[in-house]
């Protein structure tokens, strides 16, 4: 499985979270990818690689959302659909179809993850004063995944609060149904 590598600066990058205090103004570079006709930005500190879609395992008995998990040099990695995770119907693969791998973390640990996108766009660096508290209804999306809606261009890009998106609770279980999942499969 090949995968891309971000040669983004860690020292240089900085993740803002709301609320926003309108007249101290900072910037923050997000990753922007696409999801259906919509676009959607994380916080590049939580971005480790991205990587061309495939080699997925299937793991019984998981929510919808959860397509499977890969081996990514020897460790279990979950990996989410987050169109199915927002309510959706699962991702369809198309050629620019791609995985993009997290970090989320926890008081106790990081854990690894992978989300299916359409496709990435960018790596763009976003004024905090260009991002708008998220609305709290009429989002096709529950409204605590939005950290905040920034302006680019003519459009908004959705910024997800990852930590709501599928909370460490949540992904420490999942991890552990996939190992549990993946250690029966290989016993058979």
């Amino acid at each position: 499985m090949s995968g891309l590598s971000l040669n983004i600066p860690r020292s240089a990058t900085r993740e803002t979270g709301l609320p926003r205090d309108k007249k101290s103004s900072m910037v923050g570079q997000y990753l922007i990818f696409s999801l259906g006709s919509e676009l959607f930005g994380v916080g590049t500190l939580r971005v480790r690689e991205i990587i061309e879609y495939g080699n997925l395992t299937t793991v019984p008995m998981m929510p919808g959302y959860m397509r499977g998990v890969i081996n990514l040099r020897g460790a279990v990695v979950p990996v989410i659909d987050l169109n199915a995770r927002f309510g959706r119907s699962q991702t369809e693969v198309s050629r620019r179809t791609c995985i993009v791998i997290l970090e989320a973390q926890s008081e106790e640990n990081t854990s690894v993850l992978g989300i299916i996108v359409d496709a990435v766009s960018a790596v763009r660096q976003i004024d905090s004063s260009h991002i708008e508290t998220p609305p709290s209804f009429g989002t096709r999306i529950r409204a605590d995944f939005i950290d905040g809606m920034a302006k680019v261009n003519t459009g908004f890009v959705i910024l997800l609060d990852l930590g709501k998106v599928l909370s460490i609770d949540e992904l420490s279980a999942l991890r552990g149904e996939a190992e549990v999942g993946t250690h029966a499969k290989a016993a058979h």
